[in-house]
């Protein structure tokens, strides 16, 4: 089910809302269950046996953390144990969906075999749930896991606003609102709820959708018809800015969606567009998989804290991890391994001239640029089809082809504006956080754009979501819904 629908948002989410609250004025462990049974319909509604295999999965790893909370004092050997079996399991479930073929692919073309392509289909967010479980198991067994109840971690895995595509929440982020939420309607935090809901519903369906029509042409027909230059960054740009307005949409969403419970979920983008360094970029885009990748892989591999070169090749290890954890294919490792070249570059710079040579720089704009070029030839490999059609499309944007090239798919003077006002908005505007919740410094622009409960925000958001419902004749999955 996706939340950029109208069987969502008429049926599911006002049917949810209302039998939470009525069950919550019975009895807490009644609301707990039926949000529980809310969300496993959600996520069944795709499909129903991968619904009873994610329940089997926390069913599992719930009761091995209960066990590694009672070893990891009394026999650390055997809960050390436990959770490297429990990790293996969680990896091994993930692998054989989403690596199975890509692996026998891989050996197949270094012995020159060809095997045959098993047809396994993804489960829906199994990257994502898995990693968030894996996160409570290695702090079950840190003893930074508080003792739940079953029912709260059924809950805390199964919420439906982030169980799809993040953002990536932490047992100790979602579970003690829960616990101390009143479980009453407030009519603040779904007005704040609503607005972030429509941004995201805005931000999908009159922003990415349109911009995927423009990239499509140039990713996938590369190697029938070269791209020109022009062409080349045009479509480059659009799948850039399409991926960002897509996914921080989703996430938009999901922040609404929860607020709407009473629930708090961390904001996973903070203007990336709009960064001036690779760190800096970082610390923007998908914040949530950032915080996981350095807590539990860059920092578990020793970090900073053995040496310049050790720390170089930490970052590489975990971007590459990183870039083979969004996909099965070659080219997300290229796209890992180029961002882990990046961070090396940018700290080797950092202690060359300082750590505060970046915020002290008297260019910023030029940082700003080359940030924004370095991330654009990246996002070539994560969206070409093959690494052949990326190495077409990169010889394109440096003018190796021809400044002409192949004319570009035709494309509407609307949609090359929607890419111009797509790249303002992205490169220059408050984020949907900074806007209704104010986190940031105050400006004329962000005063101007502050979001407040009143009839002027009310229409115009009315109309917002209107005009985003005429776009549901066609509806497109998010980019990381099977995922």
């Amino acid at each position: 089910m996706l939340f950029n629908s109208f069987k969502f948002i008429l049926i599911f989410l006002p049917v949810t809302l209302i039998g939470y609250f009525l069950c919550a004025r019975i009895n807490r462990t009644l609301a707990y269950i039926f949000l529980s049974a809310a969300s496993f319909a959600f996520y069944s509604a795709w499909s129903f046996a991968y619904g009873v295999l994610l329940v089997v999965q926390l069913t599992a790893n719930y009761l091995i953390g209960y066990r590694l909370g009672i070893w990891r004092d009394s026999d650390s050997r055997a809960a050390r144990t436990l959770l490297t079996t429990a990790i293996v399991m969680n990896l091994g479930l993930l692998g054989y969906f989403k690596y199975t073929n890509f692996f026998l692919s891989t050996l197949g073309n270094i012995l020159d075999v060809r095997f045959v392509t098993l047809n396994i289909i993804l489960p829906l967010a199994i990257s994502f749930h898995t990693f968030q479980q894996i996160a409570f198991l290695v702090d079950e067994y840190r003893g930074k896991a508080a003792r739940y109840t079953y029912l709260e971690y059924l809950l805390f895995v199964l919420f439906f606003p982030q169980l799809i595509a993040g953002p990536i929440v932490h047992h100790w982020q979602l579970i003690p609102q829960f616990q101390k939420s009143a479980m009453r309607f407030d009519p603040g935090y779904f007005a704040t709820g609503l607005t972030f809901f429509v941004f995201g519903l805005a931000k999908k369906v009159l922003v990415a959708d349109q911009l995927s029509g423009i990239a499509d042409p140039v990713f996938d027909g590369a190697l029938a018809e070269t791209p020109g230059f022009i062409a080349a960054w045009i479509g480059t740009m659009a799948f850039g800015l399409g991926l960002y307005f897509d996914f921080s949409g989703y996430s938009d969403m999901a922040i609404g969606l929860a607020r709407m419970f009473g629930i708090n979920l961390p904001y996973n983008f903070n203007s990336p567009y709009q960064s001036t360094s690779i760190i800096d970029f970082w610390n923007r885009w998908h914040i949530t998989l950032s915080h996981w990748l350095r807590d539990y892989l860059y920092i578990p591999l020793g970090g900073n804290r053995c040496g310049r070169i050790r720390r170089y090749v930490n970052l590489i290890a975990t971007m590459l991890l990183g870039g083979l954890w969004h996909g099965a294919s070659w080219n997300f490792v290229v796209w890992g391994g180029l961002h882990g070249f990046y961070l090396i570059i940018n700290h080797f710079w950092r202690n060359l001239r300082g750590h505060d040579a970046h915020v002290q720089s008297r260019f910023p704009a030029i940082n700003w640029l080359i940030t924004l070029l370095a991330v654009s030839g990246a996002w070539v490999f994560f969206r070409s089809p093959t690494f052949a059609h990326s190495l077409i499309v990169l010889k394109a944007m440096v003018g190796q082809t021809y400044l002409a090239g192949v004319p570009l798919v035709p494309i509407p003077n609307s949609s090359l504006a929607l890419l111009i006002l797509a790249g303002l908005i992205a490169f220059t505007l408050p984020n949907s956080q900074t806007i209704v919740d104010g986190l940031a410094q105050i400006t004329p622009v962000r005063i101007v754009l502050r979001w407040r409960p009143s009839p002027l925000w009310a229409g115009g958001l009315a109309v917002l979501a209107l005009f985003a419902a005429t776009r549901f004749n066609i509806v497109r999955e998010f980019v990381y819904f099977q995922f």
